[in-house]
């Protein structure tokens, strides 16, 4: 495989990115908000003016409430729902708008033995590297069904607290690799600021852009791509791998700045 060509959102050109995408995609923790919080009001505007304007996919590692509470309950009257792809569980499952409901296109769903194994092993390698905290918010593993999430200070924790926990990923890059020894049949991947992340082998958010290729029947290379995980121990990192058109965010700042350029650029 190629290395991608990530591209920073502030050096973007927004003239050849407008010419040559037919679908803006975004991570969203870390993107379009802070981990499990609300997108803010001036980049639900700004989201909710796109999708009038270009077809709209947010691939995440979350489950499909936090997709609903995080960004599409923030959005505007003025958003375009239909014009809309949410891909949550890192691809594993895809919705669309139809009827006034958010209907499932598909799910890859993990096996029961898998799950299983999936559990097993991120608790013995978590307890094994010294990371298994016991004092947390909400539980450390969660069983999403076509996806097994390990979050290090529990399912609720606050987002300071999260973000002070691993900010070089050297802990949960060392889980992963210690928990895909165990399960080599499928995939394992830092994912969040204190994540890790297990699906199926093959179904991440490359799987993902393919998947939406098909659905709008272009390419994977006319969809750009952003998100701020894009090294290659990040969940986003597999959609720049696949030919998308890759922009590095840093933060949900640098991504309104990012989609103010795309509206303005669009609109005319």
């Amino acid at each position: 495989m190629n290395e991608p060509h990530i591209t920073n959102s502030a050096d973007v050109d927004i003239d050849a990115l407008c010419t040559h995408m037919r679908i803006a995609a975004f991570d969203l923790d870390g993107t379009l908000a802070r981990s499990k919080k609300p997108m803010h009001a001036d980049i639900a505007t700004a989201l909710s003016e796109l999708t009038t304007l270009i077809p709209v996919a947010i691939v995440s590692g979350g489950i499909m409430q936090l997709v609903e509470s995080q960004v599409t309950d923030m959005l505007t009257p003025e958003a375009n729902r239909a014009n809309m792809h949410l891909m949550p569980t890192t691809g594993t499952r895809y919705y669309r708008w139809n009827n006034g409901t958010w209907t499932t296109v598909y799910e890859r769903d993990l096996s029961e033995s898998d799950r299983a194994a999936a559990i097993a092993s991120l608790t013995r390698r978590a307890h094994e590297l010294g990371i298994w905290e016991d004092d947390t918010w909400g539980p450390i593993i969660e069983d999403r069904g076509s996806q097994i999430t390990f979050s290090a200070l529990g399912q609720h924790a606050p987002v300071d607290a999260k973000e002070r926990w691993d900010p070089t990923n050297e802990k949960k890059n060392a889980l992963a690799k210690a928990v895909q020894h165990d399960v080599p049949n499928l995939q394992v991947r830092s994912g969040g600021s204190t994540s890790v992340d297990i699906s199926a082998r093959g179904i991440d958010k490359s799987y993902a852009v393919h998947e939406l290729a098909k659905a709008l029947g272009t390419t994977v290379q006319s969809i750009a791509f952003i998100g701020d995980r894009m090294d290659p121990d990040g969940n986003d990192y597999p959609a720049a791998a696949a030919g998308t058109i890759a922009i590095r965010v840093h933060g949900p700042e640098d991504t309104l700045a990012l989609i103010n350029r795309i509206n303005t650029r669009l609109r005319h």
